[in-house]
């Protein structure tokens, strides 16, 4: 046999390691191997091919990617029957050194099964029947493989032609990849390939900016945008999380460490793991007035009207936004993908467009697309979510996810078309017989673009002929799939109560009339069935690859119409989808009432805050112990009909006892009211929140040295510095990573900030019950607990025993105690180790109400109210005060304690 080996230099070690050692087999013949030694004999071998090159082809001295490819050296006699057919393959190597390239061969080798090319070696070239390609393809692929394919320039005859002794022409006419799929099993979901450029650090804020580009190869659509981070990299993360790459390319030099930990958090969240790939070279990233000039002269993104005006007049950091689009764009053209550029859509992306703000971590606290346990679609907001019957659907869906409403007219919008679905059966009924028939029009879409004035690979004498049948295929298929679209819409036009809200949730261009699409459709359909009759496996003649270009041609003159045609169904399939939910739920679901806050202020003027009030509010996805329905709880926050409400909730309970599920339900019912989405509960009036934060659980990140308390004291600064008025924060037991003086005091003064600094709706679950002797007057706090309750072991009277039983029900007050003796005799402790720990405890008490006897009458004199009297003390002395508003807080709480003095009287 021969092999080729490529060797590293010193400088690339990072890189190659994302190839392991490359000596591979190239070729086996259908009779006797062809055997090779490292060193050759001095008369009886020769070598085939050495030299040093660099990426583009050229010698630089040994300072490449890979610095020198050798060949092993064999029989002279083999040598020149070889020499010419691989040094078309070396030359594939420098190009795409990272691939594996598939040869179509016929009759002059030995067919290998995907299986032996799989498991027992990968090779860099192999060669392999038609019939078998497409299956190797996708195996590979699923084992993120890049994978070249080489076709034949030629027929032999043709070869022979030239000399007898000519080799046929190999090119390398596709290098496909798991993130830019345009046809084959790509799965319901966009599959994304990303791009990042991180920017300047701004030191005085604490910030980063970072450029971005991403782009769906089978759709066809590609973004750019720009995000300003701080160093809980919580914007990138939400950034990852809502595009899920399948690949992220970036500039290896150009990254700091905490975006590279963040890259590697993120990409391991989720069903699927995102594949992190340097850029090669790194130099992809040039200036960005370089990248503009490129563009305007390669023609990319030509379907595109004022491009740039449109696209980048909404991105705040443009030039970092270019590179990372010229990387992204300077990859595709390595991948052959040049006709993907010239004819793709770019639109402009923001992470935050003005919605509902999550981040990342709150993304994965909340389990919105993967939950904890295997990071499967299962227990999650989508999967509840997803009745969709398009593919399409199930994509805006996601996008709508991950940009909740803000603004309450929107949200209602939807609310209406809800509400009319709800009642009217028969349209849902006919609405879902239509979209069950309609294929996923996006993608059929983008790959009609993909072809425009792109015929160079039909010429190719094998591999045209199969191009072409993809091409009349996603014809007729997108053809035939907007005659439906458009028969649905039509249908829907003719009730005018229906209609009339869809439209106020999106456009449609001219249905009907002598200048409509059915008419215009028309024209396609008949040409479809007289030209292409069975476009699914259709029986090519010599004038196809004619008749469908113009066709496509003239199809794409209205791309922008069938775009808006398409978004509309797939807006119909989410709300029927919201609709169905609310039906068929098996617990009370209502309407939200939405209601935008006053913003009236001043001293001595209260103004109207943000409210949260819901009764009867339950999980949506969590069943109760033994497969039960969930326990609804009443929750209020902030202002109502009936007056001032305190914002906060300080909750307390038993290990175990429901607390982190109704800090979930509560988030999950604000995501869905303003979704759109009738909410879990009896009923429902909110405020729209701007941003949702959470701090759930406890994790470590060992690998990238960030204990449990560093990752909690790092998400819980992205709430202090980010959080408004408006906000909704959840925070479940802060301060426990670290020691138990240490933790509280951190608790007491992130609650006691985010009561008196920033007021907004707060959940704050917790074990530490000194918090609830500071905080039980306070006017903005309100005490409750999950409540829970002790059953004898046995039946008789006389037994001592008792078994802590959880009621999940949402109690008045703070909990006496966290129980947490039972909740460690239930998880298996031996009784003898409890019984110690107990004994233990009360030590502990002792010692402690020794320390601080004034511990248990702290909500008759705080240090709360220590700090009102030196307020008013500092305002009585004339020293004055530098916020208004702090005296007025101070006020407005004394007048409040005096009241509850008077009414304990």
């Amino acid at each position: 046999m021969y092999a080729i080996r490529i060797e590293p230099t010193h400088t690339t070690q990072k890189h190659v390691q994302l190839f392991p050692p490359l000596l591979h087999k190239l070729d086996k013949s259908s009779s006797d191997e062809i055997r090779g030694t490292d060193t050759p004999p001095e008369k009886e071998q020769r070598p085939l091919f050495s030299t040093k090159v660099n990426a583009e082809g050229g010698n630089d001295g040994g300072q490449s990617v890979f610095s020198s490819i050798r060949l092993k050296f064999m029989k002279p006699n083999s040598v020149e029957k070889l020499r010419d057919r691989f040094v078309q393959f070396v030359f594939l190597c420098i190009t795409l050194c990272d691939s594996v390239f598939l040869s179509v061969s016929h009759k002059f080798m030995k067919p290998h099964s995907a299986e032996k090319l799989l498991d027992k070696y990968i090779s860099l070239l192999v060669g392999i029947t038609e019939h078998a390609i497409d299956d190797a393809i996708e195996k590979l692929l699923a084992r993120m493989y890049k994978v070249g394919r080489v076709e034949q320039m030629e027929t032999a005859d043709q070869a022979k032609s030239r000399g007898g002794s000519s080799v046929i022409q190999r090119k390398l006419v596709q290098v496909l990849t798991p993130s830019t799929l345009i046809y084959g099993n790509i799965g319901p979901q966009a599959v994304h390939l990303l791009s990042l450029k991180e920017g300047t650090h701004d030191l005085a804020e604490g910030t980063t900016a970072y450029g971005f580009a991403f782009v769906d190869c089978a759709s066809l659509q590609f973004w750019i945008g720009s995000v300003t981070d701080d160093a809980s990299c919580a914007a990138l993360g939400a950034l990852l999380m809502q595009v899920s790459p399948a690949e992220v390319i970036y500039d290896n030099q150009g990254l700091s460490k905490e975006t590279q930990k963040a890259l590697n958090k993120y990409s391991i969240m989720g069903s699927s793991v995102t594949q992190l790939t340097p850029a090669q070279p790194f130099t992809d990233f040039v200036d960005s007035s370089e990248v503009r000039n490129f563009y305007q002269l390669k023609g990319y993104f030509r379907s595109s009207s004022n491009v740039w005006d449109r696209a980048l007049d909404e991105v705040a950091h443009q030039d970092i936004a270019l590179c990372a689009l010229g990387g992204l764009t300077s990859h595709l053209s390595r991948l052959q993908l040049d006709d993907a550029l010239q004819n793709g859509s770019l639109f402009p992306y923001e992470v935050y467009r003005g919605c509902l703000r999550m981040d990342g971590q709150t993304m994965a606290n909340l389990e919105i697309f993967s939950n904890s346990e295997d990071g499967g679609p299962s227990g999650t907001l989508y999967k509840y979510l997803d009745n969709c019957l398009t593919l399409s659907g199930k994509g805006l869906l996601r996008r709508w996810i991950c940009h909740p409403l803000k603004d309450a007219e929107e949200i209602n919008n939807r609310l209406n078309v809800v509400e009319e679905l709800m009642g009217r059966a028969e349209i849902v009924a006919v609405t879902a017989q239509y979209l069950k028939k309609v294929p996923h029009l996006e993608r059929f879409l983008g790959q009609i673009k993909a072809t425009l004035k792109s015929s160079a690979l039909l010429l190719l004498p094998l591999i045209g002929s199969k191009i072409l049948k993809q091409r009349v295929k996603a014809f007729g298929s997108l053809v035939k799939g907007l005659r439906v679209g458009m028969d649905l819409l039509m249908l829907l036009q003719k009730e005018d109560n229906v209609f009339s809200l869809f439209l106020k949730v999106f456009t449609l261009p001219m249905l009907s009339g002598t200048d409509g699409l059915d008419k215009f459709l028309t024209k396609f359909e008949a040409a479809v069935d007289g030209d292409f009759p069975n476009y699914q496996a259709h029986e090519l003649k010599d004038s196809d690859a004619e008749i469908l270009s113009i066709l496509i041609e003239l199809l794409m003159e209205k791309a922008n119409e069938w775009s808006q045609i398409i978004f509309a169904l797939s807006c119909i399939d989410v709300l029927r989808s919201f609709a169905m939910i609310a039906n068929f739920s098996c617990m009370p679901m209502s309407r939200p009432v939405i209601v935008s806050r006053s913003n009236s202020s001043g001293f001595g003027q209260r103004s109207t805050g943000p409210t949260l009030h819901m009764r009867g509010l339950w999980h949506p996805y969590a069943l109760g112990e033994s497969g039960g329905t969930p326990v609804p709880n009443d929750l209020c926050l902030g202002d109502n009909e009936f007056g001032y409400s305190p914002r906060t909730l300080l909750l307390t309970g038993p290990n175990m006892g429901g607390k982190s599920t109704l800090l979930r339900a509560t988030c999950l019912a604000v995501i869905l009211a303003q979704l759109g989405c009738y909410v879990p509960c009896d009923t429902c009036v909110l405020s729209p929140a701007d941003i949702i934060f959470t701090r759930l659980g406890a994790t470590d990140r060992i690998m990238t040295g960030e204990s449990t308390f560093l990752i909690e004291c790092t998400e819980t600064a992205s709430v202090l510095q980010n959080a408004t008025q408006d906000s909704l924060v959840i925070l479940d037991e802060l301060g426990r990573g670290t020691s138990t003086f240490d933790g509280y005091a951190i608790a007491y003064a992130v609650f006691r900030h985010l009561v008196d600094k920033v007021n907004c709706r707060l959940l704050f679950a917790t074990h530490y019950h000194p918090l609830t002797k500071e905080f039980a007057t306070h006017p903005h706090v309100t005490l409750q607990h999950m409540a829970c309750t002790f059953k004898p072991i046995s039946n008789t009277s006389s037994s001592p025993d008792q078994e802590l039983v959880f009621l999940y029900r949402l109690t008045a007050g703070a909990c006496p105690k966290s129980y947490g003796m039972q909740v460690a005799l239930m998880a298996g402790i031996p009784k003898t180790v409890v019984e110690s720990a107990a004994k233990a405890a009360e030590v502990m008490k002792t010692k402690i109400g020794v320390s601080f006897k004034s511990s248990e009458q702290r909500s008759e004199f705080s240090t709360l109210h220590e700090d009102w009297l030196k307020t008013i003390l500092s305002v009585a002395d004339g020293d004055g005060v530098s916020d208004e508003d702090d005296v007025y807080d101070t006020l407005f709480c004394l007048w409040h304690e005096l009241r509850c003095s008077k009414e304990k009287l």
